[in-house]
Parts: C-alpha cells; structure tokens; sequence
C-alpha cells in the first residue's frame, strides 16, 4: 500500500496537514514523504530555537509544487496551537520533548501534547491524528532474553527506577492520547519508531554502548538492534495518516532486517576509523548495574542511579522485533534495504584512506 489509493484515504493532498517537529530528522523527511506523494498544504510546526536546515533543503528542492507554511510556535502555548490547528485535517505530531528532568518532560511530551490536541478538536475538521512515540516506553524486564517484543509485550510501569525522563515523558503522553480516543472522540494512530538511524544522525545510539566513561563500553553484542531507516519510519508515518479504518491502533515501526549491535559497530568502525571500545558482557553489565543501583539507594541518591537493571534490560537485554503488523494493517514495505541503508548512513563519515 506505499501507493495510496486517494479515493480511499483518509484525506486528499488538497487537504491541510499539520506536522509538529517538522525541522526534526524524522520530521524532516515526513514533510519530504507527504511532498513526494503529491500533498499540496503542510503547515511545518517548528520551535523558535530549531534548526532549520533539513527542512529548508526540502521545501527548495519540490520548489513551488506545494503550499508548504512555517509556523514558528511553541506548543506549550495554547494559542499558538489553536492558530496552528485552523483547517487541519490531519496531524502529524514529531515534536519530542528531550528533558532530562520528569517534570520538563511531562511538560514537553504531555501537555504540549494536550494542547494540541485540544486546539485539532476545537477546529473540528481533524480526520487522524498521528501520535509518534518510542520503544522507551516498553519494559522488558520480566520477558526472556530472545523472546519477541511486540505491540502486546509489556509497557514500563517504573521510569523513574529507570532514571528515564523521556521515557516517562512518552508513556504520559500515550496515555493522554488513548484517553482522548476514548472520552472524547479522538481519531488516532500511535507509532512507535525502534532505533532510527540515518545521514544526519551520526551519534552511535545507547542500545549498542555507552561513552560516558572517556572511552567507548561496547555491551552485549549479540542482541539484535530494533533499526529503523529513517526514509522507511517516515514512509510508516504517513501511511499511519492515511490508511482508513485503524483508529486506536498502535505500530511497531522497526525495518525487516536487522543488525546485531556488534555487527553495527564492525561496520562503523571500519568506515570511521579506530575506536577503542571495551566488550561487555551482558550478564556482567546486569550485575553492574545492579550493584550501581543498590549503592545510589543506600547513599541515598547521592549517586544517581543512571545505570539499573530496568535500563539494561531494555536496551541490552537482547530481543527480537516483529513489524508484522505493520506489513499486515498498514501495508507498509520499506523503501531502503539494510545493505543500502547502512551504505547511506556511514557515507556522512569521510573515507579512510
């Protein structure tokens, strides 16, 4: 279904879509998705501090086959998101908020989230509402290594034992969204993307190790990473917004092939350059943060607890992935393979020589 039939969609490219973090890397390429399908009215919600210049290439490159409109808004503000909402029949909501503290988190994820949403409701003319979340919000801590994570596995029900604002900041803002579905009529989708990874990203993500120590810890090995290419998680976006009939249905955005976070890092290091990096199993990196864990609870929070089993288990643990969903509902397909993929990403890296 990468095509679309108008006819059955849930809106028409004359119709007016809004898509919130539109300067973003995702977002970025959703506006290019929605221009590349032939939608004629995209009102690009950015903040006032955003970079825009993934944006702007796009715009310049479709020149004047489109009415794409910058709003430079804050969703915080009410206001702001009722002038952004006039005509909108279909939303597209990126924006993120990446506070490191509980409380900016909810602001940013969650009532920005609720203004918004209230504003589209306001106007009346809403058709879908596209909330993008994340694999944050999932717990793997009671399911076995291997076993697979799908839109049924367990969601976190401890952030904060995780020492996880965005996560938190994410499973708030689901919730607001399902209970909109339901008290008030609000026709939704809810993605959520896996790794997305692609030029214009060149940090190596947290699921394959960390840095924080001055040198590279390289944990696991063997766990699969849940990629998504970011051509192919903004292709699943859009469709979200257009394929009829799915209201209230939540998506697994991950790619058909998948990486281990060894090969990943191969792969990397072999175009970037050395990087010293220490293997670390995933059993001894458990019991380490077990061990960080109950030495911040006893000093009581003098050392935050940012390494903990809840956050091991969910980026190292190792699981697999399924998009059969997906592939069955939304007739998703991805555009870019992973030996193409990773090609793409790894070009942004000057070669060696």
């Amino acid at each position: 279904m990468d095509n679309v039939d108008a006819r059955a969609q849930v809106a028409t490219p004359g119709d007016l879509v809004l898509v919130t973090g539109a300067s973003g890397f995702i977002g970025a390429k959703v506006v290019e998705h929605l221009l590349e399908r032939g939608w004629k009215k995209i009102r690009c919600f950015v903040r006032p501090s955003s970079k825009r210049g993934r944006l702007d290439e796009v715009i310049a490159r479709f020149g004047g086959q489109a009415e794409v409109e910058i709003f430079v808004g804050d969703l915080l503000s009410p206001d702001d998101c009722a002038r952004a909402s006039r005509d909108v029949c279909i939303a597209y909501h990126l924006a993120a908020g990446f506070d490191k503290s509980f409380a900016g988190a909810f602001m940013n994820s969650a009532v920005a989230t609720r203004n918004l949403m209230d504003a589209l409701l306001a106007d009346g003319h809403l058709r879908r509402f596209v909330n993008v979340s994340s694999f944050a919000v999932y717990s793997n801590l009671e399911m076995n290594r291997g076993a697979l994570l799908d839109e049924s596995a367990p969601l976190e029900t401890s952030p904060q034992e995780r020492h996880d604002a965005y996560g938190f900041g994410k499973l708030k803002q689901e919730q607001l969204v399902q209970r909109y579905g339901q008290q008030r009529g609000l026709p939704h989708v809810i993605l959520r993307p896996g790794t997305v990874f692609g030029p214009g990203k060149k940090d190596l993500t947290g699921r394959i190790g960390i840095d924080t120590f001055g040198f590279f810890i390289h944990i696991g090995g063997s766990n699969l990473l849940p990629l998504s290419y970011v051509d192919n998680c903004a292709d699943a976006i859009v469709l979200a917004g257009l394929v009829p009939g799915i209201d209230g249905e939540i998506f697994n955005v991950v790619d058909d092939q998948l990486l281990s976070s060894r090969a990943f890092l191969k792969a990397y290091k072999r175009r970037v350059g050395p990087l010293f990096s220490l293997r670390l199993p995933y059993a001894i990196a458990y019991a380490l943060s077990w061990l960080w864990e109950n030495y911040s609870r006893k000093s009581h929070g003098q050392l935050p607890p940012a390494f903990n089993r809840r956050r091991c288990t969910a980026e190292w643990k190792g699981n697999r992935y399924s998009n059969q969903k997906l592939h069955a509902v939304l007739g998703w397909t991805p555009r870019v393979g992973i030996d193409e993929a990773m090609e793409r990403f790894l070009s942004q890296f000057p070669e060696r020589h």
